[in-house]
């Protein structure tokens, strides 16, 4: 006796062969959908869509916080690391500008023309004259590196005597949170500092006289005021900008590359922090 199947079909029965085909038909509909959703879906979704449990490689791994890896140094090695890499990067920025051509030869610190200077400068170029501005400038510079070697003593008493809520602050800070700290703590003591070997170092280049014979042509054309006159401030301020700029590409530098940094310590915790 052959089977019959139990499906309607307008009221008749319907042989087992059928019935077989439609269900054929049925899971092909079914994987089809799958697919289908598989070109919207990412697998988490699709698994949950399907009833597929996800394989522990499929699973996303938690990264574990930096401050729970900064946990396992102590709060004293934590501010030890930092200082030894401030005192690495004021060092090495100090000694990058004292050197000759520190200033004059770094196109970011390079000391220009004050702006009020820049218009009598364009127009003695015109008349050929522009060695005026040259020997003026260069001259400027040259004081400037000579003044940067009295930052180094300052700066790194100011890391010697950082608070710890400081160090905390910028140990976990942005690339320039201790230049910011820096400027904020050491530029009016610098300054101070900065500022007679300046003047000094005007005296030795001859700045005055050059700036006489630039103002002296400067004046033939009515192109220069007294006020500018005041180069030592305004040496000292650009002097400062360019050592705080430095100061600030050293400090990115070792946040970025960990094994830039001299001290063990401070390669371990910027290391951390860094993620490596």
């Amino acid at each position: 006796m052959s089977v019959l199947s139990l499906s309607k079909w307008s009221g008749k029965a319907r042989p087992a062969s059928a019935s077989i085909l439609a269900a054929c038909l049925l899971a092909c509909s079914a994987q089809a959908a799958a697919l289908d959703l598989s070109g919207l879906l990412n697998k988490e979704q699709l698994g949950k869509v399907l009833g597929t449990p996800q394989t522990a490689a499929s699973a996303a791994q938690p990264t574990k916080p930096t401050t729970d890896l900064l946990s396992t140094v102590s709060k004293q090695d934590q501010i030890s690391s930092l200082k030894q890499a401030l005192t690495q990067g004021a060092e090495t920025a100090v000694k990058n500008l004292a050197k000759e051509n520190g200033y004059l030869g770094n196109p970011k610190v390079r000391i220009p023309l004050p702006d009020s200077l820049q218009k009598a400068d364009n127009l003695l170029r015109k008349f050929g004259m522009g060695s005026y501005a040259d020997d003026l400038v260069t001259s400027m510079n040259r004081a400037a590196e000579a003044a940067a070697p009295e930052a180094k003593t300052l700066l790194v008493a100011a890391v010697k005597k950082m608070p710890v809520a400081d160090a905390k602050a910028i140990l976990t800070g942005p690339n320039d949170a201790a230049t910011q700290y820096f400027r904020k703590t050491t530029e009016t003591a610098l300054a101070g500092k900065f500022k007679p070997i300046v003047a000094k170092s005007m005296q030795k280049v001859k700045l005055a006289e050059k700036y006489d014979q630039f103002a002296g042509k400067g004046a033939q054309f009515g192109l220069i005021d007294e006020s500018d006159a005041k180069l030592d401030d305004y040496i000292t301020r650009r002097a400062l900008d360019g050592l705080f700029l430095m100061m600030a590409e050293q400090e990115k530098a070792i946040r970025a590359n960990p094994l830039e940094a001299t001290g063990n310590l401070a390669k371990k915790v910027f290391g951390i922090l860094r993620g490596q």
